[in-house]
């Protein structure tokens, strides 16, 4: 390296120019501070490395120097070296980066000094001192892990000596310090990853070697070094050189080993030696990387058979394992069951490889060999106990029930539960315990749960009966419990669950216990059980989750009923609780529906909802958000549901409770389309409807309180309908619906009123008038509104008078009369009207029905009118006047004579009748006329009469 290409820092400033005697003065005052130094002056070497690269730079800008400046400079230079070793011996095997640091600078220095003095006249071999400066600083750059300025030391190191021609260089010291010099540019450039002139750089040292021995030596040790690194590395690219590199060694190993011979062997021979024989094992387990085998045994053949012919007493432990590993991958498990037992035989091989080895051969050879394995090592090994717990491990990870059944075997062996006992070995047993659940677990996991129940009952061999491990056994107690359980063995079952619980009480025994009382079908003691659960110390109300669902699956409502009641009986509040109580609710009312005689429990719940939602409030109950308006949802139409079910089943008390129920989740909905107002509106008519059926079902009166709460239920019911309405005008498909609604929100409030004390016609009569007005009015409401104003103990003749009336002007006024219809609302109103004369025919009501009907009869065609009731107003009509000629009305059993007859002519079927009926009135009129002229109403005409009686016709 020329002075020029000295780094920015050590270049001269313009003020720098000074004599060089001054410079010479400076540096020397420097290095004399350097070597006064302590190791713990950390302040003063920081100080010193800057005022000795200030005076290297000043030094260069004095350049060219002369001879004796040179030889001056040269000699500073060694002082100063010497002072850093001083400094190293003084502060012994320190590890402080800082100091190390320190101490590589002012090396650097020293080694920049000598390079700045070039080559002094006198001074033999200049160029391979300086270079064996910046030799040993680079290698303490290296070992900081500043692998730049290391190899920057390295190239000028190379530079220097690269002066100097072959023929010069002065003896081996030399030529060793070219190969270190090439052999640390090539471990620098490992580091880096610069892998191809790292292994370019071992290449070119082999012609460094000069026939040494020792030099042979050095380059294959780095040569087996960077094998074994790219050994371990295992580069998933498959681009590793560890085959060559290890070769390469290999190759060197017995050249050196013939260099030797033939300077007379020694000790160079001995290493050489034992080097060839780490790099025939190294490559032995990379060629088995590489799933060479047969590699691996050549190698391992050439090892025995150089050891063989050495004289050597025991082979390398590594031997026997790569040579079995070999052997087992080649398929040839004989040979390498020869080499785990010739293992186990040579005492020389620890323990560990020992151990190794026998897992890497049961991988192989199968479950089938544990047990020899196992008696070879326990004869082996001191540690037993270990020994054992590495061969169980080995064969229960090949799975299985053939491999579980060995693992049981061999856990059970008296032989190897005894290794388990004494003390020092309770972190084995504490392992061999772990992998036996673990087993235990995995085939519980996959179902199979005979070979779980032996593998949890083998792990209790490794659980001291001690109490401190009274929770495991009761654990292992449990566990077992519920193999059986599984497995249907419920007497063992139950018995392993008493063990456990006597060992520590526990809600997972209550558990376990409650899931055997379900299977044995004993509904009584599982319901007990859960009582049980709750009273447990570390009770979780998650248990009785649980028991519902198992109580589910097994088909017992009764016992999933009671644990979701006994759940919620928990919920108190601010009591926080995983499960919301509405969801308690809601499942615990979805099993009663699987009960066909659950309605009573349904409503029990669904009030307690009700009731619950009064007391927290809609979200504070039913939650927030959409979960919340579903649960709400939910309940509501499941009350609605219901309240319809038991309606079509009489069932009217409870009817009217699942509807009461309804009209209040309803409310508490929001909906702004008035659907949630339709629903209130409709529960709540219902709802009054069932308790009047109530009373008409038991045949007693309704209690003041409850006609005072149908009161107010239809108040309720009658502010929403007009909502309703609004609702109907925009979708006209729900008029018959809302029809519906309206009458009966009439007809119950009809009845309410009918059940109070006080005289309340009139406002029935309005109430049916306020119907009547309105756009949900059809004839057939009427009709019903006024055969129910008949019927009773307290009939309304003027509220049945209008809605009959008002019925009969609806139908007439439609363009297709429903004359059957017509003629039942005429039969009422004839009925009525009978109710209404009290004086035997001097009303007018009757006539005026007859009249009507006969001028709706005229002009009809022949049985359009309904044949029955047209000759019931005939014969009704003529009858009548067998009443008034009783009571000598003569002019009144006329006119009803002629109705009748006027009536007859005008319907098909009358005509038998006819001809009597017209004879008959003929002699009447004759008859009647002669009593009229007498006027005096004489016996004569009496007897005339009495004698003249018209002839009832047979009424329908």
């Amino acid at each position: 390296m020329r002075i020029s290409e000295l780094s920015p820092d050590r270049r001269p400033r313009s003020d720098d120019s000074q004599p060089l005697r001054l410079l010479l003065e400076d540096l020397e005052s420097s290095i004399k501070e350097a070597e006064s130094l302590s190791p713990d002056d950390l302040s003063s070497r920081e100080k010193l490395a800057t005022r000795l690269r200030r005076s290297l730079s000043r030094l260069t800008a004095a350049l060219p120097l002369t001879e004796p400046a040179k030889l001056h400079i040269w000699k500073l230079s060694y002082r100063l070296w010497n002072a850093c070793v001083d400094l190293s011996n003084a502060a012994g095997f320190r590890t402080d980066v800082r100091w190390r640091t320190d101490q590589a600078e002012l090396r650097q220095i020293a080694a920049d000094l000598l390079l700045l003095a070039g080559n002094p006249a006198g001074i033999p071999s200049a160029a391979f001192k300086s270079a064996s400066f910046f030799h040993k600083t680079g290698q303490i750059w290296h070992e900081l892990g500043r692998f730049d300025v290391a190899a920057g030391c390295f190239e000028r190191a190379i530079d220097l000596t690269s002066t100097v021609p072959i023929d010069g260089i002065g003896g081996e010291e030399e030529l060793r310090l070219l190969l270190d010099l090439n052999l640390s540019r090539s471990r620098t450039a490992w580091e880096v990853a610069d892998r191809n002139l790292a292994i370019a750089l071992l290449n070119r040292s082999k012609s460094l070697l000069f026939g040494s021995p020792a030099a042979f030596r050095t380059l294959a040790e780095q040569y087996l070094q960077f094998g074994k690194l790219d050994l371990a590395k295992k580069s998933p690219e498959g681009n590793s050189d560890a085959s060559k590199l290890l070769t390469e060694a290999l190759d060197l190993c017995e050249k050196g080993i013939a260099a030797a011979k033939g300077r007379g062997g020694g000790s160079g021979t001995l290493d050489l030696e034992e080097l060839k024989g780490r790099c025939l094992r190294f490559l032995a387990a990379e060629r088995l990387q590489a799933e060479d085998y047969e590699g691996v045994l050549r190698c391992v053949r050439v090892l025995r058979g150089d050891a063989a012919a050495g004289g050597a007493a025991a082979e390398h432990p590594s031997v026997g394992f790569v040579a079995m590993r070999a052997w087992l991958g080649a398929g040839r498990v004989g040979e390498a069951e020869r080499e785990l037992k010739g293992m186990m035989a040579n005492k020389e091989v620890p323990e560990g490889v020992c151990v190794t080895a026998a897992e890497a051969y049961l991988a192989v050879a199968g479950a089938e060999a544990a047990w020899g394995v196992l008696t070879g090592l326990l004869g082996r090994c001191r540690a037993g106990a270990g020994a054992a717990l590495r061969v169980v491990k080995r064969v229960a990870e090949g799975g299985g029930g053939g491999r579980a059944k060995v693992v049981a075997d061999l856990a059970a062996d008296d032989r190897v539960v005894a290794l388990f006992e004494d003390a020092a070995a309770a972190k084995e047993r504490n392992a061999m315990h772990a992998v036996l659940w673990n087993c235990g677990t995995e085939h519980f996991r996959s179902k199979v749960y005979d070979i779980s129940a032996e593998m949890f009952e083998k792990s209790m061999l490794y659980v001291p009966h001690d109490e401190e491990n009274r929770a495991r056994r009761s654990n292992c107690f449990r566990v077992l419990g519920l193999c059986h359980l599984a497995l249907m063995q419920l007497d063992q079952a139950e018995e392993f669950i008493n063990e456990a619980n006597k060992l520590e009480p526990n809600v997972k025994c209550a558990f376990l216990k409650f899931k055997i009382d379900l299977q044995k079908k004993d509904e009584k003691e599982a319901i007990d059980q859960i009582q049980a659960m709750v009273s447990c110390i570390d009770f979780n109300p998650e248990f009785l989750t649980l028991s519902t669902h198992e109580a589910i699956a097994c088909q017992s409502l009764a016992v999933a009923v009671a644990s979701l009641s006994i759940l919620l009986n928990l919920y108190a509040p601010g009591k926080p609780m995983r499960m919301p109580e509405v969801a308690v609710l809601r499942n615990l009312i979805t099993l009663l529906h699987r009960n066909p005689d659950g309605e009573l429990e349904i409503l029990k719940y669904t009030s307690v909802a009700g009731a619950r939602m009064t007391e927290l409030g809609v979200e504070g109950f039913f939650g927030t958000g959409a979960v919340g308006s579903r649960e709400l949802n939910w309940f509501a139409g499941n009350s609605w549901n219901m309240g319809l079910k038991t309606g079509k089943e009489k069932k009217y008390e409870a009817c009217a409770e699942f509807l009461e129920l309804a009209s209040a989740f309803y409310s508490a909905m929001n909906d702004e389309s008035n659907g949630d107002q339709v629903m209130v509106c409709k529960s709540l008519i219902l709802s009054v409807g069932a308790m009047l059926n109530v009373e008409e079902q038991k045949k007693v009166s309704l209690l003041d309180s409850d006609i005072k709460k149908a009161i107010e239920m239809l108040s309720r019911a009658g502010k929403i309908l007009p909502l309703v309405s609004s609702a109907v005008q925009i979708v006209n498909d729900q008029h018959a619906e809302y029809s519906g609604l309206f009458f009966l929100h009439t007809f119950n409030s009809y009845h309410v009123l009918n059940r109070l004390n006080s005289d309340t016609r009139s406002q029935q009569l309005q109430l049916i008038k306020s119907f009547a007005s309105s756009k949900a009015c059809t004839p057939n409401h009427l009709l019903q509104l006024g055969c129910t104003a008949l019927r009773g103990g307290r009939p309304n003749l003027e509220a049945a008078e209008f809605a009959l009336n008002a019925c009969l002007a609806a139908l007439l006024a439609s363009p297709l009369p429903d004359y059957h219809l017509i003629s039942i609302v005429l039969r009422k109103l004839v009925c009525l009207s009978g109710l209404q004369d009290a004086e035997g025919g001097k009303n007018d009501g009757a006539y005026r029905v007859y009249r009507q009907a006969y001028q709706i009869i005229v002009g009809l065609k022949d049985g359009e009118y309904p044949i029955e009731e047209g000759k019931w107003l005939a014969t009704t009509a003529w009858n009548k006047s067998g009443l008034a000629v009783r009571l000598h009305q003569f002019n009144v059993a006329e006119r009803w004579m002629k109705m009748g007859l006027d009536l007859a002519r005008h319907l098909k079927g009358m005509e038998k009748y006819i001809e009597g009926m017209e004879e008959y009135f003929a002699n009447f009129e004759r008859l009647c006329g002669v009593g009229a002229v007498d006027g005096s109403g004489g016996n004569e005409g009496k007897e005339s009469s009495s004698r003249s009686q018209p002839v009832l016709l047979q009424t329908l």
